[in-house]
């Protein structure tokens, strides 16, 4: 495998685009140095070219459109119900309020926002023209686009934004919309996973973007779908798990280019976690905070194992304080409501109504204003830290806020499961997205040689991380049904980028970890030739390999010191 060899840098926001995908830690899509390209992805990239003049033109354009994706930044589509809080959740992650939140033409749109080096808002038609709008005074996507959204496909917003330079965000439409049209538009472009009329193959992915060299135009339904779409999805939900959501979930991470929901491609956030009342969570002891988190790791278990996690937030707190929106007049403004006596403090913050109606010494617009951006948890605990700390800063105040809203915990999770394995999971969905172009050709002698290249390519030891997410997500769709504990271990082996999180050892020592993986990889490895069915048997292969190469690399580790 050529390490580093570079996939061909298309232009996509006015600047060559990249994956960078080294695992650094940091804010959302933080996970490599532009124009970088992952070791899997430049390998599957170069499978590509090799094929190209080995297929059919129609092919050969689609493998062009695979290039151009395994070149661009991993694809995150947001996704939840109507009212869920989903763009308020966008416009914390980008760290800039620019995605419209009140109900509007632009909420029944698709919106892709993509690193640019210059601000701009490109409405896509249905026909694939395309038109270039500013943005409005505030900052944000207009309200009213002064086009017919019949015919519009989605919109396209550039921004000169770091946490976009690896990562670009999908805002979706809210499911449960009595709009039938915006469903149909998040189906159109992130593609909803069907069978081809003509071949019965799944669909991959969709999109409406395509190669500007590739001969897009050549491309059918069913290649188009094989080739785009988003490669992993954050799922937003709000108070208690809904009865479909699981089925809304799986229908979202279908229409991903993974094509599977499973611990390596879904994150999912209980949202508006300061709306939950504690007193209805056992265990929570009264307190809001405490309480959502209960309830996350409940639904967590029962979304399992379709996502990696599911974490509390407070959208509306962590838009406020990381999209600069929070300010000082704020703080001053919370500093006398502080001051209020608090038997009135009290009163008010019973209800939103109470705290905009009450009679006192603020200004009723200014508390109105504290509501839109705080909401009453976060008033509440503002003021706290106000009492606590009478001299405490703005800019003080703003990081308290943004803790208390759980971000932090979001894009720790984010960059874990998303940007960490960025590089496999682009890989992995690039090989889908191959492997569907070559049957939608309808060619058996192209089809198979397309097979034999991808099987040589996933021979190779430094490829085996794409088996084994093949094998994750086996096992996590139900595809392949394995005993609860070993479902466990090939989720976790299959799950973390980390080697100790891999064998479920955090903090052993690496003569331990080397042991431990000998003995699995043994362990596996009699299974699958003794106990295994030939599902089972072929997954248990895969983990296997994967503990024996992880053997491999702490002893060459080891011999190194």
């Amino acid at each position: 495998m050529a390490q580093g060899a570079a996939v061909n840098t298309t232009e996509q926001g006015g600047r060559p685009v990249g994956a960078g995908q080294s695992g650094q830690a940091g804010r959302v899509g933080s996970v490599g140095p532009v124009g970088s390209v992952g070791p899997l992805s430049a390998s599957v990239a170069n499978l590509c070219r090799r094929l190209q003049p080995q297929v059919s033109p129609r092919t050969a354009a689609g493998f062009a459109q695979v290039l151009r994706r395994l070149g661009a930044p991993l694809q995150v589509a947001v996704a939840g119900r109507i009212k869920s809080g989903k763009s308020t959740l966008v416009n914390a992650l980008i760290g800039r309020r620019v995605a419209p939140t009140d109900i509007g033409e632009c909420t029944r749109l698709v919106t892709r926002f993509q690193y640019g080096t210059v601000d701009r808002i490109e409405v896509v038609f249905k026909n694939g023209r395309k038109q270039v709008l500013p943005f409005a005074p505030d900052g944000m996507i207009p309200a009213e686009l002064g086009v017919d959204i019949d015919t519009v496909s989605h919109i396209e917003a550039y921004l000169t934004n770091a946490a976009l330079e690896n990562m670009t965000v999908i805002d979706t439409p809210g499911l449960g919309s009595l709009d039938a049209a915006s469903v149909a538009r998040t189906e159109h472009l992130l593609s909803a996973a069907r069978h081809s009329a003509t071949d019965g193959t799944d669909s991959a992915g969709e999109g409406d973007w395509a190669d500007d060299d590739a001969g897009g135009d050549e491309l059918d339904e069913t290649s188009r779908n094989a080739v785009a779409g988003a490669e992993a999805v954050l799922y937003v939900m709000t108070q208690g798990l809904r009865s479909d959501d699981e089925q809304a979930l799986a229908a979202f991470t279908a229409a991903t280019a993974s094509r599977e929901a499973g611990p390596v491609n879904a994150i999912a956030v209980l949202n508006k976690a300061d709306t939950i009342v504690a007193e209805t969570v056992e265990g929570s002891e009264g307190d809001t905070w405490r309480a959502a988190t209960l309830l996350a790791s409940r639904q967590a278990e029962l979304l399992k194992p379709r996502v990696a996690d599911v974490l509390p937030v407070i959208g509306l707190i962590a838009e406020s304080a990381e999209s600069g929106q929070f300010t000082s007049a704020d703080a001053e403004a919370l500093r006398q409501v502080a001051a209020l006596d608090d038997d009135a403090l009290d009163v008010m913050l019973l209800s939103a109504d109470m705290f905009t109606s009450w009679e006192c010494d603020v200004p009723a617009g200014v508390r109105v204003r504290l509501l839109e951006k705080l909401d009453l948890y976060g008033i509440r605990r503002a003021v706290e830290a106000v009492r606590e700390q009478p001299d405490i800063t703005a800019g003080t105040l703003r990081r308290l806020l943004l803790d208390v809203s759980g971000l932090a915990a979001v894009r720790a999770r984010l960059n874990t499961v998303f940007a960490a394995r960025a590089d496999g999971i682009k890989a992995a969905a690039a090989l889908a997205s191959v492997t569907a172009l070559a049957h939608a050709s309808g060619n058996a002698a192209e089809r198979q040689r397309v097979h034999d290249a991808i099987e040589v390519l996933l021979a190779k030891p430094e490829a085996h991380q794409l088996r084994v997410l093949e094998a994750l997500t086996l096992v996590a769709s139900g595809a392949v049904e394995m005993p609860e504990d070993l479902t466990e271990e090939v989720l976790r082996v299959g799950s973390n980028a980390d080697i100790a999180a891999q064998l479920g050892k955090p903090g052993g020592s690496p003569s331990d970890l080397a042991t431990y993986a000998l003995e699995r990889a043994g362990w596996w490895r009699s299974f699958a030739s003794f106990g295994a069915t030939p599902a089972q048997s072929r997954v248990a292969h895969v983990v296997h390999r994967a503990y024996f190469l992880i053997w491999q690399q702490l002893k060459a580790q080891g011999g190194n010191r």
